[in-house]
C-alpha cells in the first residue's frame, strides 16, 4: 500500500476564479494533505491551481447496489488459486486488462484504461469493516450511516457532515441523488433533490414540480422530493437537452448521469457565491442496480462493469467539459463484496471486503490497500478486511471538503492518500 504522511495545512489556498475569491465554508484549513509523491507534466483537463478544500469539490458516490464481485472486477490473475476458486466463472487471463505483473482488470473495464494511464483512477483494495454482515439492508445501512457492525445510528454519514458544516448560501441543495429511491448517506435531515426516475428531466423542463418535504426519505418516480425543505432551491438546477456536447450511454445508469451532469451544467449563478458551487451541489449520489450475481454471473457482471466503464467515461468528459474535473471525487460504495468461491449456480454468494475506485483529476492514480491473499481467506473462507471504509470517507471530510472527520465519523480513522498534493 502506497503510504505519505499527512501534513497540516497552514492556512487556505487562495484561488482566482473569474475574477472572485475562492471563498471556504466553515473551517478554512484541511485536516490534512496527502502527499503521494512528484507527478511531472500536465495531464488533460487538469487546472493550473491547486484544489483547496471545502465544499467547492465535487463528490460524486456511484452506489454498486447488490455487492460488487471484486475478484472478477479487480482479477488476481497471478495467484493459481483464483481459477481453482472460479472454475467456472474466473475471467480468463488472456481477456483481462493487465495493471501490474499481478493484477488486472475485467475487460468491460477497459475503458478506464485512460484515466488509469493517467494516474485519474485509484484503486483501493480490501475494504470492508469487521464483524461484517451479509444481510444486504443492514450492510448498506452500516455503509450509509458509517457505523459500526454493532451499533445503530440514524442519520446518514453525509447528513452529519452537512449537518456540522453547512454548504453555502447559494447552493442549489445539499446533494442531488439520482436512480434510487433510497436517500442512504443522506437520510434524515440532509437538504437532498431526489429523482428516482431521472429521465422525465433530461429535457428543457426544470425542476419545477419539486415538492418540498421535511422527514421525508423516498423519492418516488417522475417527483423531485427535497428533503427538509430549508434552504433548498430546487429550481437553481435546470436540467437542459443540449446543455453539454458529451454523448451519454442509454439505459437507467446513463440517464441518471445524464440528468446530473446537465443539471451542473445549467445550474444558476447566484452572487456572492464561488463560481464552482453557484446554483449547484455539494454531493451528488448515482446507483447502478443488479450487483446481486448469485447465478449465471458472467454475463450479467459483463454487462453491469460495461454500464459502469462507460459511465465513468461519461462523467469524466462531461466534467472536463464543465472544468469542474480537478474539483470532482467519484468514489464507489456497495454493501459488501461476494464469497471467493463460486457457487453451483456459476455465481458468487454474499461476502466481506471489496475493491473500490477513487477517480478525478486530483486522485493520485494506482492500486491501495492489500491484495488479495487466497490463500489466507479469515475464517469464514472470505477475502480479509485490509481498509475500513470509513478510511475513505474520512479522506473525503478531512482532506478533499476541510471538515472535521472525527467529529462526523465518531472515532479517528487516518484518511488514505488518495489526493494528489
Amino acid at each position: 500500500m502506497k503510504r505519505r504522511d499527512f501534513l497540516a495545512a497552514g492556512a487556505t489556498a487562495a484561488a482566482a476564479m473569474a475574477g472572485a475569491a475562492l471563498s471556504l465554508p466553515g473551517s478554512a484549513r484541511a485536516q490534512g494533505t496527502a502527499l503521494v509523491g512528484q507527478f511531472t507534466g500536465q495531464l488533460v483537463g487538469h487546472d493550473t491551481h491547486d484544489t483547496a478544500p471545502g465544499y467547492e469539490n465535487l463528490l460524486i458516490l456511484v452506489e454498486l447496489k447488490g455487492g460488487n464481485d471484486s475478484l472478477n472486477t479487480v482479477v488476481p490473475f497471478a495467484d493459481p488459486l483464483y481459477n481453482r476458486y472460479r472454475p467456472n466463472i474466473a475471467v480468463p487471463r488472456a481477456r483481462a486488462v493487465q495493471l501490474d505483473e499481478r493484477t488486472a482488470l475485467h475487460p468491460s473495464l477497459a475503458p478506464l484504461m485512460s484515466m488509469w494511464r493517467a494516474r485519474e483512477l485509484a484503486i483501493v483494495q480490501g475494504v470492508g469493516y469487521a464483524q461484517p454482515n451479509r444481510s444486504h439492508f443492514r450492510s448498506i445501512e452500516i455503509w450509509d450511516t458509517a457505523s459500526r457492525s454493532d451499533q445503530y445510528l440514524r442519520e446518514g454519514w453525509l447528513t452529519r457532515a452537512f449537518a456540522s458544516q453547512p454548504v453555502p448560501r447559494g447552493f442549489a441543495a445539499d446533494a442531488l441523488v439520482l436512480g434510487s429511491a433510497e436517500m442512504g448517506p443522506l437520510a434524515n435531515g440532509a437538504c437532498t433533490i431526489a429523482l428516482a426516475n431521472p429521465a422525465p428531466f433530461a429535457s428543457d423542463s426544470p425542476f419545477g414540480a419539486s415538492v418540498l418535504l421535511r422527514e421525508r426519505n423516498l423519492a418516488l418516480a417522475g417527483v423531485v422530493d427535497v428533503e427538509s425543505g430549508n434552504g433548498c432551491a430546487a429550481n437553481a438546477l435546470r436540467p437542459r437537452a443540449g446543455a453539454l456536447k458529451t454523448s451519454f450511454a442509454p439505459g437507467a445508469f446513463g440517464a441518471s448521469i445524464k440528468t446530473a451532469m446537465q443539471a451542473l451544467a445549467s445550474a444558476g449563478t447566484p452572487k456572492g457565491v464561488p463560481a464552482l458551487g453557484r446554483g449547484g451541489v455539494a454531493a451528488i449520489r448515482l446507483t447502478l442496480n443488479g450487483f446481486d450475481t448469485h447465478e449465471n454471473q458472467p454475463q450479467r457482471h459483463a454487462d453491469l462493469l460495461h454500464q459502469f466503464a462507460a459511465g465513468m467515461v461519461a462523467l469524466r468528459a462531461a466534467l472536463v467539459e464543465l472544468g469542474r474535473w480537478n474539483r470532482t471525487l467519484i468514489v464507489t460504495y456497495a454493501e459488501f463484496g461476494r464469497r471467493v468461491r463460486e457457487n453451483p449456480s456459476r455465481g458468487t454468494d454474499h461476502g466481506a471486503a471489496s475493491a473500490h475506485f477513487v477517480a478525478g483529476g486530483g486522485v493520485a492514480g494506482g492500486l491501495y490497500g492489500q491484495a488479495p491473499q487466497l490463500a489466507r481467506l479469515d475464517g469464514n473462507g472470505d477475502l480479509p478486511v485490509s481498509v475500513d471504509f470509513r478510511r475513505i470517507y474520512a479522506t473525503v471530510l478531512g482532506p478533499w471538503w476541510g471538515l472535521d472527520a472525527r467529529a462526523v465519523l465518531q472515532q479517528r480513522f487516518e484518511p488514505l492518500p488518495l489526493l494528489r498534493a
